[in-house]
């Protein structure tokens, strides 16, 4: 088990930089959300951009998982769509996860981690879930084929938001890995952390940290909100888990280096 921290959060700062802030602030790894400002996954020379950016990794000691949430990556006008579920341009999501995949498999990274998306309005409920495990069969089949492993999050306000769903959906694909946001889990699961901690592990092939409220989908600066990070710990500790835990605060950019480093000391301390 090892520190990480979303560069997501560091959406204000050149790429090499914020891989550098992160280092040298003691992180042992990074969870690199593709977009247009650090690796575009759409922009004209990606295999040659990755390249760079494994070098750069490789000089700062930093392991790697891909996320792939970036806000209009996709669409402009639309934040996080088209998604898997769409009518229409769900292509495209399927096409972004793919270049995900084919990313991750140049960097060596530990996992690509992805969401289901809210159900469009008009669609029902049973046609984006059939949707949604079509999809992600297909995906399945070519991260194999990379070897790359995969994590579907289960995020709130979308058509699979907690644990069940994954479970549900997990026996539908095989070979799909959970990706556990620890906010999420006190703001919308009835369980425990680290009862769900402990319920995912088999599955469990990465982890995003932050604190959250019940009830509350609010990326917060640790020790804000409800979460016991002691029990998280241990939890993780119990499971073997032996991934990234990366620091999850998309929105907290404007101060990327001063909360990075108050986060690694809460971190630490929680983990002792």
């Amino acid at each position: 088990m090892r520190l990480g921290y979303g560069t997501n959060g560091f959406a204000n700062h050149r790429l090499p930089e914020a891989l550098t802030v992160i280092a040298d602030l003691g992180y042992e790894g990074v969870a690199l959300t593709l977009d247009h400002n650090h690796l575009d996954p759409f922009g004209p020379d990606l295999k040659e951009r990755t390249a760079e950016v494994g070098r750069l990794l490789q000089r700062a000691g930093l392991a790697v998982v891909i996320e792939t949430g970036a806000r209009y990556v996709l669409d402009p006008y639309r934040k996080h769509e088209p998604t898997l579920l769409h009518t229409d341009g769900a292509e495209w999501r399927l096409a972004l996860l793919e270049r995900a995949v084919d990313v991750a498999a140049d960097l060596g990274a530990e996992a690509v981690s992805f969401w289901s998306g809210v159900l469009p309005a008009d669609v029902p409920a049973e046609v984006g879930w059939e949707r949604l495990v079509n999809s992600c069969r297909q995906l399945a089949a070519y991260a194999a084929d990379r070897g790359v492993a995969l994590g579907m999050e289960p995020e709130p306000g979308m058509l699979l938001d907690d644990l069940a769903g994954f479970l549900k959906l997990r026996a539908e694909v095989s070979t799909l890995g959970l990706t556990l946001d620890i906010g999420h889990l006190v703001c919308n699961e009835p369980k425990p952390p680290d009862e769900c901690i402990r319920l995912g592990a088999p599955y469990l092939v990465n982890v995003q940290i932050d604190d959250m409220r019940r009830g509350v989908h609010e990326h917060l600066e640790f020790g804000t909100g409800e979460v016991d990070f002691a029990q998280v710990f241990k939890a993780l500790k119990e499971v073997e888990y032996a991934g990234l835990v990366a620091v999850e605060l998309p929105r907290h950019s404007h101060a990327a280096p001063k909360i990075a480093a108050e986060s690694i000391a809460f971190l630490r301390k929680a983990a002792r």
